[in-house]
């Protein structure tokens, strides 16, 4: 059974910022089977992997709406800055936007199912509605209109 994770992304004013946080970051980068991924420090370790790594995503909420994810493709242990020991969430490198749906702050990150996780922007009538600036997808989704 597939579940999604749900997380913060704090500091982030839209996905093309969080994005750019990614790519300057290239000490999170990492090669897993061959691939590059990039990772995600969090203190408590998912006891649900399996469902997770079964075709599970990462969705960042973004200025208090989820507005995009990336799939998780493995788990490892790591150590914070600090020397605390950490779970790295591994993720795919690429974000993918969703449409956009308002969330309340939480602490830490939390189990999505399936059913409650967003869709995936795609093409719509007029074109890609991912190509819309960010601040045009969030007054389309306040309007109910995406």
């Amino acid at each position: 059974m597939t579940l999604h994770m749900i997380k913060l992304s704090v500091g982030s004013e839209s996905i093309e910022d969080h994005a750019s946080w990614q790519a300057a970051n290239r000490q999170f980068w990492r090669k897993i089977g061959g691939k590059p991924a990039v990772f995600h420090t969090t203190f408590q370790t998912p006891k649900r992997t399996a469902d997770l790594l079964d075709g599970g995503s990462l969705y960042w909420v973004i200025k208090g709406v989820i507005q995009a994810r990336q799939r998780l493709v493995g788990f490892d242990e790591g150590k914070k800055e600090d020397g605390s020991t950490c779970c790295l969430l591994l993720l795919h490198p690429d974000i993918i936007p969703v449409r956009p749906v308002p969330r309340r702050p939480f602490q830490g990150w939390r189990y999505l199912t399936a059913a409650d996780a967003p869709p995936d922007l795609g093409k719509g009538a007029q074109g890609d509605l991912s190509e819309l600036p960010p601040a045009m997808r969030r007054e389309l989704a306040a309007l109910g209109l995406i």
